[in-house]
């Protein structure tokens, strides 16, 4: 896709005053340029003239102790989920994930264990939403401190809405063209509530939807419920059923099923119950580190 360099300027400017950074600031670059993510920590080092530390995309970016310049500190880092979690069980990287003063995970969704294991980190940790096409993020929600929160804040002048299937809409006029209807099942704030307006959340994909027996049932909400319980790596995907159309299928890395069966009838609902339960060796994830949702889908319609 192109895309006008002004629209990644604005961009650029736009995350970097919401944070704070100024001039001379030290941002880490530890993701590949081929995705938008990396692209634009590069512009926000161009354009705010912050000093931009580079080092190999890598699961454990802290674990580069080599680098002449990795224990210098650090304003600004972006890194997916996966590479914050690698780094959190390895004591000298989790530390020096600690001393960031400004963390944005992006790129795939943050489960609970992660959240939790973030929660009293002493600078801010920002979950971002976007995409591709809003040039990375244009809404963050704090994951640590007093200010934690499942609901996203957009950007001054990015407004959001549903459109008629529930799905997010975004009108960011300094990053896109029009308006661009999302994938992503949403919630705005409730009118006279404590949230400010225009802020959102997230309740998964719209193509992550199971249809079983009538009863839609959002992928992303039953991981939810089985995080705190399932300790072992796990992912909810689907199958076709002949009698209800499609069934719930859990993948996990455990050959103790009866257990897995006995927390999933404690903890989910009567139709949320997976009807499969296959013991994997490993999780299907992304290079990213994302669920692989289609490959796991397959793994399923092979039992």
């Amino acid at each position: 896709m192109l895309v006008e360099k002004r629209r990644m300027e604005a961009s650029a400017r736009i995350t970097c005053q919401f944070l704070g950074l100024k001039e001379g600031d030290t941002a880490l670059l530890c993701m590949p340029l081929d995705y938008i993510a990396g692209k634009m920590m590069v512009v926000r080092s161009l354009v705010w003239s912050l000093h931009l530390m580079c080092l190999e995309p890598s699961s454990h970016p802290f674990g580069a102790s080599k680098h002449p310049e990795c224990n210098v500190p650090i304003d600004f880092a972006a890194m997916v989920p996966m590479q914050v979690w690698n780094t959190l069980q390895v004591p000298e990287e989790r530390e020096r994930l600690m001393q960031v003063r400004h963390l944005i995970i992006g790129g795939g969704a943050i489960n609970n264990e992660l959240a939790e294991a973030l929660k009293d980190f002493p600078n801010a940790v920002w979950s971002t939403y976007g995409m591709t096409e809003t040039l990375s993020h244009i809404a963050l929600r704090r994951l640590n401190g007093p200010e934690r929160s499942d609901w996203y804040t957009p950007f001054e002048g990015v407004e959001v809405s549903l459109s008629e299937e529930g799905c997010l809409v975004i009108h960011a006029p300094a990053v896109h063209d029009g308006l661009l209807v999302t994938n992503d099942i949403a919630e705005l704030s409730p009118v006279n509530s404590h949230l400010s307006p225009n802020q959102f959340r997230i309740l998964g994909r719209k193509d992550n939807v199971i249809c079983s027996g009538g009863i839609k049932i959002q992928i992303e909400e039953v991981e939810r419920l089985l995080y705190p319980h399932l300790h072992e790596p796990f992912m909810i995907t689907k199958a076709p059923d002949q009698k209800l159309g499609e069934q719930v299928v859990l993948l996990i890395e455990s050959h103790d099923i009866p257990a897995v069966q006995d927390i999933c009838r404690q903890v989910l609902p009567k139709y949320w119950q997976p009807r499969q339960y296959l013991s994997v060796d490993h999780i299907p994830l992304t290079e990213t580190g994302k669920p692989a949702r289609a490959e796991a889908e397959r793994l399923a319609r092979l039992y």
